[in-house]
């Protein structure tokens, strides 16, 4: 009798599931039975060291892979810091050989990536070390690439429809990645993110073959980094939580993507869901505390572990609209030059570029899984209890407002200098964008795109 009273339970909860509401708008979970597009997801990650020290094992861990000559990436501002020293002195401890490149660009171009690859490719180097933030970790995986293929040209392997988009077929040196900072998640990523001069617009290259072989995330590092470094760094890993945690799910994309790409570009799944959501609590919990005391270890080594959170979330299922869009905002930025950042040209932070469009974008997606936004919300902190599901984009689009502000953050891109006559240049630089601005879960035309820039020019 108990084994008939299972059986029937169970035929009952497989009926309720087949009869779920199917409609996005009013579905928390995602119903396979009517996207028919794929039906499985991948899952592609790295070794992954995490504590406070873990730098000293540099030395070692390169003495594991056989390497004897390694080429060290970072930027003259951290050349002479800490993190930098702690990777020299474990090379010298274990006798690894190293030559030091430090003219690494914070925001790297095309220029300065070709720079990279030149002083790589003169070396006999049999690994590599990246210490610092993204743009260290991305221009060490463009040197090695390139290094490891020294016959292509540049555009090869670019994303397309700016370069060919070519697989990469030669295998890479090891790369051991240092991150200094909260936010790319570079370290667990493989995507190499760049300015392409020629045509003023961010692009990159994205293969799991740069994927970098071990990430040392060591909390210490952050403690060097001012207030606003810290809290841009973290706006892209609140962004990577969000955009890959309501992005379209893996079943309903189309078409298919190259093998190399598939697991980058997938969509939201149960996998990425996991990385994503636990990285927006760390956000909604610390990031507030490690940008206004920087003695605050905790904060800023939970930021640090979230930062590598999502990038295997977003790196398992990819970001959309936010980053989409802010690739133009950096790549045409005009006077603009963020507080706390030393360097001698226009800039404006990636983290920063991405997190003003963020409350318009989540206003425009709210409508397709309301309740993905309304969990998201309530994890940064709305009360939900008696909102409206319609509502859910706004809701989380005031959340996220108030987020901001509490923070200081400048008052959307009227702030950065851009204008309403501006917004042309801002859709044309955001349309190349196809691989990620797909992966939103509702479309969006050329028209909704300028929508969105204009209702960014101010936040509050």
């Amino acid at each position: 009798m108990a084994a008939a009273a299972r059986a029937r339970v169970a035929h009952l909860l497989r009926q309720l599931q087949r009869a779920a509401c199917q409609c996005p708008t009013h579905s928390h979970t995602y119903s396979q039975e009517t996207c028919s597009q794929f039906s499985n997801t991948s899952y592609n990650c790295l070794f992954l060291s995490y504590g406070a020290g873990v730098t000293k094992e540099v030395g070692m861990d390169l003495q594991n892979m056989g390497a004897k000559n390694v080429c060290l990436m970072t930027d003259k501002n951290l050349s002479q810091l800490p993190p930098v020293k702690a990777v020299m002195d474990s090379l010298v401890k274990n006798g690894i050989n190293f030559q030091l490149y430090d003219n690494v660009r914070v925001e790297p171009t095309d220029t300065s990536f070709m720079d990279a690859i030149e002083f790589a490719k003169k070396g006999t180097f049999d690994a590599y070390v990246a210490v610092g933030g993204g743009s260290t970790m991305d221009t060490c995986k463009a040197a090695n690439l390139y290094a490891s293929s020294p016959q292509s040209e540049f555009l090869d392997y670019v994303n397309a429809p700016i370069g060919k988009g070519k697989p990469v077929s030669v295998p890479l040196k090891p790369l051991i990645a240092v991150p200094t900072t909260s936010g790319t998640g570079s370290e667990t990523t493989g995507v190499a993110i760049f300015d392409y001069e020629h045509l003023k617009v961010k692009t990159g290259i994205a293969s799991r073959a740069i994927k970098p072989t071990l990430g040392l995330v060591d909390p210490l590092h952050t403690l060097h980094m001012p207030g606003q470094v810290v809290a841009n760094s973290g706006f892209d890993v609140l962004c990577h939580a969000l955009e890959s945690y309501t992005a379209l799910p893996y079943h309903m994309r189309a078409p298919a993507l190259p093998t190399h790409l598939s697991t980058a570009y997938q969509g939201s799944n149960p996998i990425s869901d996991i990385w994503s959501i636990q990285a927006l609590r760390i956000v909604a919990k610390y990031l507030k505390r490690a940008v206004r005391n920087p003695d605050d270890l905790e904060a800023r080594s939970n930021m640090h572990l979230a930062s590598a959170f999502a990038g295997i979330g977003f790196g398992n299922a990819g970001v959309h609209l936010c980053h989409g869009m802010s690739y133009p905002i950096s790549g045409l930025v005009k006077t603009y030059k963020a507080k706390d950042y030393s360097v001698d040209h226009p800039l404006v932070p990636h983290g920063l570029s991405v997190v003003l469009t963020s409350p318009a974008v989540f206003t425009f997606t709210g409508k397709m899984f309301p309740e993905r936004h309304l969990e998201t919300a309530e994890i940064l902190g709305a009360d939900t209890r008696t909102t409206k599901i319609q509502d859910a984009g706004l809701v989380l689009a005031d959340t996220l407002r108030k987020f901001l502000f509490d923070l200081n953050v400048d008052n959307g891109l009227a702030a950065l200098g851009y204008s309403k006559a501006d917004i042309p240049a801002l859709v044309k630089g955001t349309l190349p964008q196809e691989r990620v601005t797909k992966l939103a879960p509702c479309p969006q035309s050329e028209e909704d795109l300028s929508a969105l820039f204009e209702a960014s020019m101010e936040l509050y």
